[in-house]
């Protein structure tokens, strides 16, 4: 699975979706929760005999929202599930944003 396969997976959950961040201009205003974001994190690729023989992508996905949604949990995860991605999920509450923030770790491999 590419980045931009993700990317379409995403949005079919039908939450706004963005690559990192979404850009905030009086034209075009950020969204507001929920929302989902996601970007690569950093790479664990398989390697032997100084050759990347298999990329692998670990991708976070970070759903926003204004409270505690399960419903909206519940929509990211289950399509991870479809997509077959296993995923860890952690959640945190950012006091600054009033947010709450559940980020799902997973790896694309040979994206």
């Amino acid at each position: 699975m590419t980045l931009q396969e993700l990317y379409t997976a995403l949005k079919a959950i039908g939450y706004p979706v963005a690559y990192s961040h979404f850009v905030d201009t009086p034209q075009n205003p950020a969204p507001a929760p929920p929302f989902i974001t996601y970007r690569e994190a950093y790479s664990s690729d398989v390697m032997a005999d100084n050759i990347n023989y298999v990329g692998v992508s670990n991708i976070q996905i970070e759903l926003y929202t204004d409270r505690k949604d399960p419903v909206a949990e519940a929509a990211v995860q289950s399509k991870l599930k479809e997509l077959g991605l296993p995923y860890s999920k952690i959640e945190t509450y950012i006091e600054d944003e009033r947010l709450f923030q559940v980020i799902y770790e997973a790896q694309l491999i040979g994206g």
